[in-house]
């Protein structure tokens, strides 16, 4: 209920602060009366008054710009330093902005010695909200993750585009594009709010111009263009706009490490160095991908050899590596995320690939940030299932090398291992249910558990209904067991209806299938739940009813954490506050068993009535409880 509110009023505060800067500001133009766009490329496009780091730079693209001198005239504005690139056809404009400055257009000059003159106009932008009024997500939150172009197909017209590479669309290939789009997600805002989701995030919706695979978002070849195949800038507004009108945030997933290989600047780097062995790119010689040691970012006793490759490696041959040693390129990336976050009023970021960036930059970046944002998250990817890693990359951890991250939210792959392993596994001492028990045991090792990202599964992994082996109740627990644990959750699109990827476990084209009903023409459809198996919209149903309760829920939000041991095939947590108790009881047992409760008297449950989330029956915890079925049960003491 807090977040619900807090969006509300991000709302209001929106319209009062945007009309207090068009009442108390005048918008400063200088006499410009014609807009001139002379240079190729400028970014970022625009920029903003009012940043707590009054300094910014420009990227200024075109043929031969090193060889002209620029100048500005606008009252705030100043040029504090030019940089020449290696190529020709780069300046890079460091700009300060005085506390002072109002927003308005003005034109940037470039002179050249034989007299020659090049105007670019530029536009300062007032901030149209307070940036102590950015709420990140949290433990508060569901997050729906999507990938777009598999979601819905909301305007067919945008699904090829003759100037891009890829321009076909076949639903019938797994890894060719399907034509889901920004529209798509707007359209069914209301099914994904009336499930219960609080955040989206949506896998990359930027130009992705490579020749093959490009649906999946990942290979960038614009940072500061919105693929038209997903629909346009305004659209993209649009979805936060409108997400946020029904207290849904909206998450942006972000490229710090890598770009696709037909990004526009790889046909003219700015600098030597600008992408790791660009030497040999250059030559056209054989690349090293990464060896992808990831804990040579840790280990005490790694070789350079080891980091060097794990760091300068391009993650695939067709996604150059980024070299954030430069600070230019450093400059871009920070910058980039900024725009972002203003541009689209974001709650938040999910940066990919998180350890394979350098990890000075990736602790400036976050840091730049949360300076400008304090109450902003992102989350990071580390694939990884040891918890050591995982904690390293918290902000706050205390880090024998003394990194800090800057980084407040990582993402739990080994719990989501740990789970898997405990539903498939016999129970027996050292397998089943211990593992969530010790899983959830190695939270000691976090700064701040409640801020780590856990889910069942995502877009990289076999769907969990594929890797609990098709079986429902097992399904239903691993996602009990998600939205009960002292973290923030994420559900990937269509877990709601069991999909899956049995016909080719692991295949990324088959995890990112389509959701029935985006496309016109589908034989089911899951937003209204027309065509759907009893199985499907029973699952649809049961996710349904623990999101909506887990919206306000204070105790699954912030309450004290208990559990206890497995004990003759079960497993009971309890999450407290005061208030409300919510307890999960995991039962493997095939046949019906018999539980002594006095086993949990120090929760104080005895002779409270309890209702159950899901069915509605209410339930006296006095001595016993008997579980008659596999599978889990969600008990409130809110009745």
């Amino acid at each position: 209920m807090k977040k619900l509110i807090h969006i509300a009023l991000i709302i209001l505060i929106s319209a009062s602060f945007s009309c207090k800067n068009e009442t108390e500001k005048t918008i400063v133009s200088e006499g410009i009366t014609e807009v001139k766009n002379d240079i190729e490329r400028v970014e970022p496009p625009n920029w903003w008054v009012g940043f707590k780091n009054t300094q910014f730079q420009l990227l200024v693209k075109h043929p031969n710009i090193s060889e002209a001198s620029p100048s500005i005239n606008y009252q705030g504005v100043s040029i504090k330093e030019v940089h020449k690139a290696d190529s020709p056809n780069y300046l890079f404009l460091d700009l300060n902005v005085s506390d002072n400055t109002k927003a308005g257009q003005f034109n940037i000059y470039f002179n050249f010695k034989d007299g020659k003159q090049l105007v670019q106009t530029y536009q300062l932008k007032d901030r149209e909200i307070d940036p102590s009024y950015f709420q990140g997500f949290d433990s508060s939150d569901a997050i729906y993750l999507i990938t777009p172009d598999r979601f819905a197909n909301g305007d067919a017209s945008n699904d090829i585009n003759v100037s891009l590479n890829e321009k076909t669309i076949n639903k019938q290939d797994d890894y060719g594009r399907h034509g889901g789009d920004i529209k798509g997600i707007i359209q069914h805002l209301d099914y994904i709010q009336e499930m219960g989701f609080t955040q989206i995030w949506s896998c990359p919706l930027l130009t992705n111009d490579m020749p093959e695979s490009s649906y999946h978002g990942y290979a960038m070849t614009d940072f500061y263009q919105v693929d038209p195949r997903y629909g346009t800038l305004e659209e993209y507004k649009e979805l936060s706009d409108k997400s946020k009108a029904k207290s849904i945030g909206l998450i942006m997933d972000q490229v710090a490490n890598h770009c696709g290989s037909e990004h526009w600047w790889m046909q003219d780097l700015p600098f030597k160095d600008w992408v790791n062995q660009q030497e040999r790119f250059e030559n056209k010689q054989s690349l090293n991908n990464s060896n992808h040691r990831r804990t040579s970012n840790q280990d005490l006793y790694a070789a350079k050899r080891d980091k060097k490759e794990m760091a300068e490696g391009w993650f695939v041959s067709a996604m150059p590596d980024l070299n954030q040693r430069n600070l230019y390129m450093a400059n871009y990336i920070i910058q980039n995320s900024i725009w972002w976050i203003e541009t689209l009023n974001l709650t938040g970021i999910r940066q990919d690939t998180y350890p394979y960036s350098d990890k000075t930059f990736m602790a400036n970046w976050a840091g730049a940030i949360m300076t400008e944002y304090p109450n902003f998250s992102v989350v990071g990817e580390e694939w990884s299932t040891n918890p050591l890693l995982i904690a390293y990359w918290q902000d706050g951890h205390k880090n024998k090398d003394g990194y800090q991250s800057n980084l407040r939210s990582t993402m739990d792959f080994a719990m989501q291992k740990n789970i898997v392993d405990a539903l498939n596994e016999a129970e027996k001492w050292d397998t089943g249910l211990v593992k969530i028990y010790e899983g959830l045991a190695n939270d000691f090792a976090y700064a701040s558990p409640k801020d780590i990202m856990i889910f069942p599964d995502n877009h990289d992994m076999s769907r969990i209904f594929t890797q609990l082996k098709g079986d429902i109740p097992n399904t239903k627990t691993a996602l009990s067991y998600v939205l009960a644990l002292p973290r923030i959750p994420q559900i990937y699109y269509g877990t709601e209806i069991l999909m899956n990827d049995f016909a080719k476990p692991g295949d990324h084209g088959l995890i990112r299938a389509d959701f029935p009903g985006g496309w016109q023409g589908d034989s089911a459809n899951a937003f209204t739940s027309e065509g759907l198996t009893d199985a499907q919209k029973d699952m649809q149903l049961f996710l349904k009813k623990v999101l909506n309760y887990r919206k306000s829920s204070a105790a699954m939000h912030d309450g004290k954490t208990i559990h206890f041991a497995p004990f003759m095939g079960t497993y009971f947590l309890f999450r407290i506050i005061e208030g409300e108790t919510v307890v999960l009881i995991i039962n493997k047992n095939e046949e019906p068993i018999t539980i002594d409760l006095k086993r949990f008297e120090e929760v104080g449950l005895q002779g409270k009535i309890l209702k159950n989330i899901i069915s509605g029956e209410t339930f006296k915890w006095q001595d016993e409880i008997i579980l008659n079925e596999r599978g889990s049960l969600l008990l409130t003491t809110k009745i």
